[in-house]
C-alpha cells in the first residue's frame, strides 16, 4: 500500500494488530526501515496524517471566545430587550442598547483572545521534543511532528510521542498508567504477540503519553495524533483542569454578584410597575442596573491579568504552562528543591579519584571513562565530568569494545557497561557507594583482591563520611570479570564485584545565593532541600549557603513513618537527605496537608510525580520530558534568582487581579444600589437604561489597563491567597460609602434643579462615572495614593475617559443619550462632592487596612498548621 494522500484517510495500516507483526513485516507495510524516513518522505506523510496532537483548535478558538461573550444571561436577557423594544417601536433605545453590549463583547473578546494567543507563543518554547532517525542518524524535532513509519529512539525521561511497536529494547521499563491504570512500571520488550492480547499485555507496543522510566529502546511508529490509543479515549472526553482556589473565589463572587442582580432585575422591574411607570422603559431599566452591578469583564480582566502576568515572567525567563499556577505562585509560602544547579552552580567537577584504602591506583580514571563515555541511557552532569577530566588526560576508549549495558534505574543507583576487554569480558558498574558496596565481596588493593570483610566496610565507610562532610558528592566503581561467551547481560550479573574505588565530585555554591534565598526568607517563602545525596554532603551545603540544618530527616527514617507522622516530622525538618524518589511526592503531600502552599523544583524522571503533587510545579528548560510536562511553569534557567523574579511577577498578577475585584464592589455596588432605591423614591427614573450602559462601558475601558498597573513593592512581600470573607467586608465598607455620597448627590440635585429629570440625570450620570474611575487610583493600593504611582496606560485612560465623561453632555449627539447642559453651579457642587467622596475613601481605606481585622489574615496564613488546603492544581 501507499501512504500518498490519495489514499482514504489513513490507509490499511490503522487497521492491523501492528503487534502480532514481526519487524520485516512492519518496514514492509510503513515503507519504512531501521533506517527511519528521508525528510521529503516525513514531509509529505505530515501533510498527509497532519500533525500529530490530539486536537487542533487554533482555528475555532477565536470564534469560541467570541461567542463565549454573549453566555452571560444578563447579556442575553439585554439582547431579547433591545429586539422588543424595536417591536413597541423604541427603535433608538434599541440601536443605542445594542451598540453598547456589542461594543462591550468586542472589547471583552479582543483582551481574551490577545491573552490566549500570548500564552500560546509562550507554550511552544517548552513543547516536548522526539529523537527520531531521518536520512539515517537520529535527530531531534518537535513531536508534533512525528509521523508514521518513523523510527524513534526513547531511554529513560522521556515521554513517548506516538503509539509504536519496539524493534530493540535493553531493561526498557514503561509508565503507562494513564492510559492502562497499571500503578507500576511495566517492562517492555520486542516480540510478536498474538492479534487478540489486550491492550495492557502488548509488551512490545509504546503508547502515547507513557513515559520512560528505565532503560532505551527503539521503535517503529504506527500511529500519530487522535488515531492513537490515548487520542482515541480523550477524543470522547472534555477534559478539564481542576480550578485553583482564586479561580474558584472568582468564580463563586461572580455568581454571587449574579444572583444579586437577577433579584435587583425582577424586584426594580416590580417595583416600578406598580409606580405605573412605562412597561419597557421599567425592563430595560431594572436590566440595566443588573449589568451594571454584575462584574461582566471579571473573566476577561482575570484572563488579560494572568496572561499579561505570564508575559513579564517570560521576559524574567519563566514561561508558564498553566495560567492558574500565576495564582498559586504568589500564595506560595514553601519551596522544595534538589540542590543541584539550583544551590549549586550545577557545573560538576571530577575533583580526584581515589583507591578504596589509599592512593588512586593507575586505571581507575579509565575505568570511570568506559563506564561514562560508552552508557546510552540518561546524559548526566556526573558523566560530563568524567568525560571532560578524561580527555585533560588524554584516555580515548574505543566504543567498537561495548558489548553490553545494564542501564541505570532507580532502585539499583547504578549503571554498568560491559566491555571486551582482551581475553574476556569487564563489567564496569558506577553508583552510589552504598549500592555499589552491596553487590561488591572484595576489594582491590595493590593490585590484589582482599575480602570486603566488617573491618574494610567501616574504613571504606569513614572516608566516605570524611569527603562528604567536605562537600564532595562521592560514586563509587568496581568491576567483574566473566569468560567471552555470554550473549546478554542482565541485573543478575552485578554480583561478586570487585571494589576499585571513589570518584570525588565538586560542585560549589551559584554565586549570591545566600543572598536569593535571604531575599526569599524575607518574603516569607522558607527553602527546604530534598536530595538523594547523604546528610554529610547536604548539611555542609546549607551550613555555607545560610539554610538551617539543624533538623534532618533521612529516607530510610521517613520510611518508617505513617502519613500523619510525616506531616507533623516535615514541617519542622529543614532537609530531606538520602531520599528515594518515591518519597518526594510523600513529602509534598505532607506539607501541603499541613496548609503550606507548596513549590516543588525539579527536573528529572524521578520528580515528576511530586510535581504533580506540588500545589505549583516547576520544571526548567531542557529537564526530562517527563517532568517538563508534569511542570506548572518552566525555568528558562535553574535558577532561585529567576524563581524568585517569577514569584513577584506572581504576586503582583494577583494584585492587579484584586485591584479589579475591589473597584468592582466598591463603586459599581454601591451606586446599584443607591439607584435602585432612587427609583422607587424619585418620580422618575434617576437614569436611563442607556445612560447605566453607557456609563458601565466608559467605565470599563481603564478597567482593562489595571492588568499593566504598577504595584507597590510592601504587596510582593507576603504570601497573597483570595479571601471571600474580606472581600465581603471591603464591599460592605466602601460600598456604603459610594451609597452615602450616591444620597448626598441626589439631595443636591434636586434642591438645585428641582425635579428636572434630564439635568438630575445628566448630573448623576457625570458624576459617578468620574467618582468610578477615580476611586480606582485611591483604592488600587494600600498607601496613601498620592504616593503610589499608578502604571501609564491607567492613568492616562482614566484621565481621558474621566474628560470624555464631563465633555459628553457637550458633544454632537447627546440628545441621544438624554443629557442636556448643565449649569455651573451643578458642575461646581458636583465637583466638591467627588472630592469629599475621594477624600473619605481614602480615609476609609487607612483606616479598614490598619485595623485587626485584616492583619489576623496574615498572621493566620503563616502560623496555622491546620489551614484547610485552598490550591488545588492540574493533575492530569
Amino acid at each position: 500500500m501507499s501512504l500518498t494522500p490519495g489514499n482514504s484517510t489513513n490507509g490499511d495500516i490503522h487497521r492491523n494488530a501492528y503487534w502480532s507483526l514481526s519487524p520485516d513485516d512492519l518496514f514492509r507495510q510503513f515503507h519504512s526501515g531501521k533506517q527511519g524516513l528521508t525528510s521529503a518522505e516525513a514531509a509529505e506523510r505530515l501533510r498527509h496524517f497532519g500533525p500529530n496532537s490530539l486536537k487542533d483548535e487554533n482555528r475555532w478558538s477565536a470564534l469560541r471566545i467570541f461567542l463565549s461573550q454573549f453566555e452571560s444571561p444578563l447579556v442575553l436577557i439585554l439582547v431579547a430587550a433591545a429586539a422588543i423594544s424595536i417591536m413597541v417601536g423604541e427603535w433608538r433605545e434599541a440601536i443605542i442598547i445594542s451598540l453598547i453590549v456589542f461594543a462591550s463583547c468586542i472589547l471583552s473578546f479582543y483582551q481574551e483572545y490577545s491573552a490566549s494567543v500570548a500564552v500560546e507563543k509562550l507554550k511552544e518554547r517548552i513543547g516536548f521534543k522526539a529523537r527520531v532517525r531521518r536520512d539515517g542518524k537520529f535527530v531531534s524535532i518537535a513531536a508534533a511532528e512525528v509521523v508514521p513509519g518513523d523510527i524513534v529512539a526513547v531511554s529513560a525521561g522521556d515521554l513517548i510521542p506516538a503509539d509504536a511497536i519496539l524493534i530493540s529494547a535493553t531493561d526498557l521499563f514503561v509508565s503507562q498508567s494513564a492510559l492502562t491504570g497499571e500503578t507500576f512500571p511495566v517492562e517492555k520488550r520486542p516480540g510478536e504477540l498474538p492479534a487478540d492480547t489486550a491492550l495492557a499485555n502488548r509488551a512490545s507496543m509504546l503508547f502515547t503519553g507513557a513515559s520512560v522510566r528505565s532503560g532505551m529502546g527503539e521503535a517503529i511508529v504506527v500511529e500519530t495524533g487522535v488515531e492513537t490509543e490515548f487520542g482515541k479515549i480523550t477524543a470522547h472526553l472534555q477534559e478539564e483542569a481542576p480550578e485553583t482556589d482564586f479561580a474558584r473565589g472568582i468564580r463563586r463572587f461572580g455568581y454571587l454578584m449574579t444572583r444579586v442582580a437577577l433579584i435587583m432585575v425582577v424586584v426594580i422591574f416590580a417595583g416600578n410597575i406598580l409606580l405605573q411607570r412605562p412597561l419597557v422603559d421599567s425592563l430595560l431599566f431594572s436590566l440595566a442596573i443588573a449589568v451594571g452591578i454584575t462584574p461582566e469583564l471579571l473573566p476577561a480582566i482575570v484572563s488579560l491579568t494572568l496572561s499579561s502576568g505570564a508575559r513579564r515572567m517570560a521576559t524574567g525567563g519563566v514561561i508558564v504552562r498553566r495560567l492558574a499556577s500565576i495564582e498559586n505562585l504568589g500564595s506560595m509560602n514553601l519551596l522544595c528543591t534538589d540542590k543541584t544547579g539550583t544551590l549549586t552552580e550545577g557545573v560538576v567537577s571530577l575533583d580526584r579519584v581515589e583507591g578504596p584504602l589509599d592512593g588512586a591506583p593507575d586505571g581507575l580514571l579509565r575505568l570511570a571513562t568506559l563506564n561514562a563515555r560508552l552508557q546510552n541511557g540518561m546524559a548526566n552532569p556526573l558523566d560530563g565530568a568524567i568525560d571532560k577530566a578524561a580527555t585533560a588526560a588524554a584516555i580515548q576508549t574505543d566504543p567498537s569494545s561495548k558489548i553490553g549495558e545494564i542501564p541505570y534505574d532507580f532502585v539499583r543507583k547504578r549503571l554498568s557497561v560491559i566491555v571486551r576487554d582482551g581475553d574476556g569480558d569487564l563489567l564496569i558498574a558506577k553508583g552510589a557507594l552504598a549500592n555499589i558496596l552491596e553487590v561488591s565481596t572484595h576489594v582491590m588493593h595493590a593490585g590484589e583482591l582482599k575480602a570486603l570483610d566488617d573491618e574494610v566496610r567501616a574504613a571504606l565507610a569513614k572516608r566516605y563520611a570524611d569527603w562528604s562532610s567536605e562537600g564532595f558528592r562521592v560514586l563509587g566503581i568496581a568491576t567483574r570479570r566473566f569468560a567471552p561467551s555470554r550473549e546478554r547481560y542482565g541485573h543478575d550479573d552485578e554480583t561478586g564485584l570487585a571494589f576499585a574505588g571513589f570518584l570525588l565530585f565538586s560542585d560549589p555554591p551559584k554565586n549570591g545565593i545566600a543572598k536569593t534565598l535571604a531575599a526569599m526568607a524575607e518574603r516569607e517563602v522558607k527553602v527546604k532541600v530534598i536530595s538523594g545525596d547523604n546528610r554529610f554532603v547536604a548539611a555542609h551545603l546549607a551550613r555555607t549557603i545560610g539554610l538551617p540544618s539543624a533538623h534532618i530527616l533521612t529516607g530510610e527514617e521517613l520510611s518508617k513513618l505513617t502519613d500523619e507522622a510525616l506531616a507533623a516530622r516535615a514541617v519542622r525538618t529543614d532537609l530531606f537527605v538520602e531520599i528515594d524518589p518515591n518519597q518526594k511526592q510523600r513529602i509534598v503531600a505532607a506539607l501541603r496537608g499541613r496548609g503550606h502552599v507548596v513549590g516543588y523544583l525539579g527536573d528529572g524522571i524521578n520528580d515528576a510525580p511530586a510535581l504533580h503533587e506540588a500545589d505549583i510545579g516547576i520544571s526548567v528548560e531542557g529537564a526530562a520530558d517527563v517532568a517538563q510536562q508534569a511542570a506548572d511553569m518552566v525555568l528558562v534557567d535553574k535558577s532561585l534568582d529567576v524563581l524568585l523574579e517569577g514569584i513577584d511577577n506572581g504576586r503582583r498578577t494577583f494584585a492587579n487581579t484584586m485591584k479589579y475585584v475591589s473597584c468592582a464592589i466598591s463603586s459599581n455596588f454601591g451606586n446599584m444600589i443607591s439607584m435602585s432605591f432612587a427609583s422607587f423614591l424619585l418620580p422618575f427614573q434617576p437614569l436611563l437604561a442607556k445612560q447605566i450602559l453607557l456609563n458601565n462601558f466608559l467605565a470599563d475601558i481603564p478597567s482593562m489597563a489595571i492588568a499593566g498597573d504598577n504595584v507597590d513593592p510592601a504587596a510582593v512581600m507576603h504570601p497573597q491567597r483570595w479571601n471571600i470573607a474580606y472581600v465581603q467586608r471591603f464591599m460592605i465598607v466602601f460600598g456604603l460609602i459610594s451609597t452615602l455620597f450616591d444620597f448626598l448627590t441626589f439631595g443636591f440635585l434636586l434642591a438645585l434643579t428641582g425635579e428636572h429629570a434630564a439635568i438630575f440625570q445628566t448630573g448623576w450620570f457625570v458624576e459617578s462615572l468620574i467618582t468610578q474611575l477615580l476611586t480606582v487610583l485611591v483604592i488600587r493600593t494600600r498607601a496613601p495614593f498620592f504616593r503610589s504611582r499608578p502604571g501609564r496606560w491607567l492613568l492616562l485612560s482614566t484621565l481621558v475617559v474621566s474628560a470624555l465623561a464631563v465633555a459628553l453632555p457637550y458633544l454632537p449627539g447627546s440628545e441621544w443619550f438624554g443629557f442636556v447642559h448643565l449649569p455651573a453651579g451643578v458642575l461646581v457642587g458636583l465637583t466638591g462632592i467627588t472630592f469629599a467622596y475621594l477624600a473619605s475613601t481614602e480615609i476609609a481605606k487607612h483606616w479598614f487596612f490598619s485595623k485587626p481585622h485584616d492583619r489576623f489574615f496574615h498572621r493566620k496564613r503563616r502560623r496555622s498548621n491546620t489551614m484547610p488546603d485552598l490550591s488545588d492544581r492540574n493533575r492530569q
